[in-house]
């Protein structure tokens, strides 16, 4: 048997593998987000496809296999994440990567972008889910070492259950990465929570500066709220930020690659993920732009986010990727990246800046070689200190910052 899970820029790649199996009389299967997206497609290649995520549908599978009936098709419904077994990390060959601990508590994103990916993922069935609280603490307490990596789409998504999981984290002694919305940085305390829990760096999907472009793509949790009160939030606490801001939004001018770079910049952006907009199939964005003529490839090779593969408006497709690639090599220019370091207000903030956001971009034929020379695994007390905690010094007079609800004192 072989089982291919697949994304749109590995769909024919795995598309080959497939065929090549098949052919020597192997049982295949497909599924992920690709095969999701666009089920007719994937069947072509395989003897049985699932849709959506597969905690339900393997084992009822696998059932079917043993009994010599399976299915060409299986389909998630009851969507939970209670009574898994647990994760074979005894599988996982840990010397070999640089975060071998990474981790998934949730499924999906309480929220509708028209442009996200995952949403056709979870049709048909809860869009948005979490373990139970002692299921997630019971798995990180299984995992060594002292680095966490949370590959939620949204680790803050849900209130109560973030609120139990930090609450639980505390003492653990961890250091973590994962996800948030500027939404969920600027209600309540929760961010504080995660932040005494040991978080130290997070994903944040800013976007767009455009009201216009917010509202066309149903990001509604972006509107009307205030980025750069955000990001003093994430600084004030000693977390570093890495920024997502897509390009090429129908309200988007030749202007919005400048404007980009020099908010990241002037607000001390650790890491910047610049996107081409892409219409992936399955998503609301890509049946409006078909529906509208705008789809120019459906080569799923290109749709990589740094390749433009639609008609674009106000800016022409050959200055969008031009923009993108300034926007990136201009961001990660050691000029913007000290000018960035120096925008922190502690020392040793300044100093993580400089050395985490030049690592990740200015050294990467030595990381080529760690990689090759098998020694990646090597680094991890490196990431380690340099997530460590900023402390502060105390300050006589408190720094305020006004979120929606009430002052938050640092």
């Amino acid at each position: 048997m072989v089982i291919i899970q697949v994304y749109i820029t590995n769909a024919y790649r795995s598309y080959e593998i497939a065929d090549f199996y098949r052919a020597k009389g192997c049982y295949v299967c497909l599924g992920g987000l690709h095969v999701t997206s666009l089920p007719e497609e994937a069947a072509l290649h395989a003897d049985s496809i699932f849709l959506g995520p597969g905690e339900e549908t393997f084992p009822e599978f696998l059932k079917d296999f043993r009994n010599k009936t399976p299915k060409k098709r299986y389909f998630s419904s009851v969507r939970t994440l209670e009574k898994l077994p647990p994760v074979r990390r005894d599988l996982i060959k840990r010397e070999k990567y640089m975060v071998p601990n990474s981790i998934v508590v949730t499924r999906g994103c309480p929220h509708h972008c028209d442009f996200c990916y995952k949403d056709a993922f979870f049709q048909g069935g809860k869009s948005f889910y979490t373990q139970l609280v002692d299921d997630a603490l019971s798995e990180i307490d299984r995992l060594p070492g002292k680095h966490l990596y949370f590959l939620d789409d949204h680790l803050l998504g849900n209130q109560k259950f973030a609120t139990e999981l930090f609450d639980g984290m505390r003492g653990m002694n961890r250091v973590f990465q994962g996800a948030s919305t500027v939404d969920a940085i600027l209600r309540g305390n929760l961010i504080e929570k995660a932040a005494e829990a040991g978080l130290r760096s997070v994903f944040v999907g800013f976007e767009t500066f455009s009201e216009e472009n917010l509202k066309q793509s149903n990001k509604k949790q972006n509107l009307k709220k205030d980025y750069e009160l955000a990001v003093q939030r994430l600084h004030s606490l000693g977390i570093m930020i890495n920024g997502s801001f897509v390009f090429g939004l129908d309200e988007d001018d030749q202007q919005v690659f400048n404007r980009t770079v020099d908010w990241a910049v002037k607000n001390a952006i650790t890491t910047s993920t610049f996107h081409v907009l892409t219409p992936y199939p399955g998503t609301k964005l890509f049946q409006d732009f078909e529906n509208q003529g705008r789809i120019l490839t459906k080569n799923w090779d290109l749709y990589d986010t740094r390749n433009v593969v639609y008609q674009t408006k106000n800016i022409s497709s050959e200055d969008l990727k031009a923009g993108y690639d300034w926007a990136y090599k201009e961001f990660y220019s050691w000029n913007n990246i000290l000018k960035a370091s120096l925008n922190h207000d502690s020392v040793k903030h300044q100093l993580k800046h400089l050395f985490y956001s030049g690592g990740w971009k200015k050294f990467e034929p030595l990381w080529n070689f760690i990689i090759k020379t098998e020694g990646l695994n090597k680094m991890l007390p490196l990431l380690e200190s340099l997530l460590s905690k900023v402390k502060y010094e105390q300050k006589k007079e408190f720094s305020q910052i006004k979120t929606n609800s009430k002052l938050i004192e640092i």
